[in-house]
C-alpha cells in the first residue's frame, strides 16, 4: 500500500515588509524543494499576512520508510535555507 506523507512547515518571516517580500521567500523555498526532492509543494495558509506562511510538502511512496526519509530531508533543507524563520514542522500520514 502507498504511503502518503504531508510535511507542514510554519514560517515566521520577521524581515518581510510586504506581500512581495514574503512571496519572494516562499516561491524560492517552493522551487528549491520541488527541484531537489521531486515533491509537491504549496502555500496553504496565511496568504494575506506579510510575516507568516504555511507550506505543505507532499510525497507518495510504496515504502513508508522511504517517504519518511524524503520528508525529513525536506525538513532539514528548509531549516538550512530558512534558519530561524522556520517556526515549526509537523508530519501527517494519510495512508
Amino acid at each position: 500500500m502507498a504511503a502518503v506523507g504531508v510535511l507542514t512547515l510554519e514560517l515566521r518571516l520577521e524581515h518581510s515588509h510586504s506581500l512581495k517580500d514574503k512571496r519572494h521567500v516562499v516561491e524560492g523555498l517552493k522551487a528549491r524543494l520541488r527541484g531537489k526532492f521531486n515533491v509537491a509543494v504549496a502555500e496553504i495558509d496565511y496568504q494575506d499576512l506579510w510575516q507568516r506562511a504555511a507550506v505543505a510538502v507532499v510525497t507518495v511512496s510504496s515504502d513508508h520508510a522511504h517517504a519518511e526519509k524524503v520528508l525529513r530531508s525536506v525538513e532539514d533543507e528548509a531549516a538550512s535555507l530558512l534558519g530561524g524563520e522556520l517556526a515549526g514542522a509537523t508530519v501527517e500520514w494519510l495512508a
